[in-house]
């Protein structure tokens, strides 16, 4: 069964897209519909994930959304691209640890598209670059056996936003981004990823 690939070219509501989320899980378990991929912008949101804290929120002023995915608290807006996955892994072995290995490496490879090279800490889940810059966050849940959530990938999106919280729970490293990285050309980032997450999970 083929991987359907959505692409959203204007910005999503965060709560509509987890809602559409949840209910292609639950027809991919029934075996009603295909796995998904699909690529989008948020508009401006914090999000907090299972195992967020309190302490983590700088700014008291902000809205903070709480989600069900892995990890804690990260920003969404426009000039990131956020690609969120509905998979099946009682068809690709049940290996967390591996499937989380593929998704880093699918980012990996698509900045390396770019000239830059990164790495994934085992640490500090997420993908970095010059050891202390962090330009993709990563948040999965599993629910019998289907994987879901996404990664986010930062490609132009206003750095100061992170500002307001710890991102991720990880205070003494910094934020990136492609264009904070000197890339001013990222207009077939969409193609690269689907293209490398694709290649990922065939």
């Amino acid at each position: 069964m083929k991987i359907e690939v959505k692409y959203s070219k204007k910005p999503v509501d965060y709560l509509e897209s987890m809602r559409l989320l949840e209910r292609r899980v639950n027809d991919v378990i029934l075996g009603k519909k295909k796995e998904l991929v699909w690529i989008l912008e948020h508009k401006s949101i914090y999000t907090a994930g299972v195992s967020a804290k309190k302490q983590d929120i700088l700014n008291n002023k902000i809205k903070v959304i709480k989600t069900n995915r892995g990890g804690k608290l990260t920003y969404h807006g426009p000039g990131q691209k956020v690609v969120y996955f509905v998979l099946n892994l009682n068809n690709r072995g049940r290996d967390l640890r591996k499937f989380i290995n593929k998704l880093e490496k699918c980012i990996i490879k698509t900045l390396k598209s770019y000239k830059i090279e990164s790495y994934a800490d085992r640490k500090n889940i997420g993908i970095w670059i010059k050891k202390d810059k962090k330009i993709a966050a990563i948040g999965i849940r599993v629910k019998k056996w289907i994987a879901y959530h996404g990664f986010s990938l930062n490609i132009s999106n206003d750095l100061t936003k992170y500002n307001a919280i710890i991102p991720c729970g990880i205070n003494n490293k910094k934020i990136t981004s492609l264009k904070q990285e000197g890339i001013s050309n990222y207009n077939n980032i969409e193609k690269i990823i689907i293209k490398n997450f694709l290649n990922s999970f065939p």
